[in-house]
């Protein structure tokens, strides 16, 4: 059965006109209700404590207080689960304060480590966290692709179809070495055995399928 998509609008940057994903669920965290508006987007639900933007009358809307341990964009992501959806596509999570990208990276990572799957779209260029999983990607995609552990070390990390392979590889938290693969024209694939891996990867690129494993 197909995921149930949820696509998530924040108060980041967004770099250009984004819209939301077909068939999916619409929530706006706190200010990203402005830039769909602004778009003639109305989302089925509004989250936040509405610091960055006002929550128009007619839009389903949950107040949060401001004085609160998660971020707006964490408390949309948790309303979609609440929801039903387990694949998350949030735009507007980056630019601005960097603080922000970091918790919207922890973000993907809190999904990943309960089976589900997320991306942030930021300056062309896509961000997803697998946890002890692969990710596919088609012979179609271009340009840039790199990974980062997440935790200590994550183990047993593969790399094939890419300019450059890992086989088994430990990868730490403490040297870059994943960064700037490229992609061949060729089906392509990144696996970790055990970990959290982060992958930035271009827009050229095509997702073909992620698989997270649950804890």
């Amino acid at each position: 059965m197909e995921n149930k998509k949820c696509s998530i609008f924040a108060a980041g940057t967004h770099y250009s006109f984004e819209k939301p994903l077909d068939n999916s669920l619409i929530i706006a965290a706190d200010g990203g209700c402005d830039y769909l508006l602004s778009h003639n987007i109305v989302p089925d639900y509004a989250i936040g404590d509405f610091d960055s933007g006002k929550c128009p009358d007619g839009i389903p809307a949950v107040k949060l207080n401001p004085v609160k341990d998660k971020t707006d964009t964490f408390e949309a992501v948790e309303l979609g689960i609440e929801k039903g959806c387990s694949e998350f596509h949030i735009f507007g999570a980056t630019g601005g304060r960097t603080a922000h990208t970091s918790a919207n990276i922890q973000t993907l990572a809190m999904l990943a480590e309960k089976g589900m799957t997320g991306y942030i779209y930021g300056d062309n260029e896509v961000f997803v966290v697998i946890d002890g999983g692969a990710i596919k990607f088609s012979e179609n995609s271009k340009g840039y692709i790199s990974i980062f552990s997440l935790d200590t070390e994550c183990k047993g990390v593969c790399e094939n179809g890419l300019k450059y392979s890992l086989d088994n590889y430990n990868l730490k938290n403490t040297y870059p070495v994943g960064v700037s693969n490229e992609f061949t024209g060729n089906e392509a694939e990144i696996s970790v055995k055990i970990g959290k891996i982060l992958i930035i990867f271009s827009f050229d690129a095509e997702v073909k399928s992620v698989i997270n494993k649950m804890r």
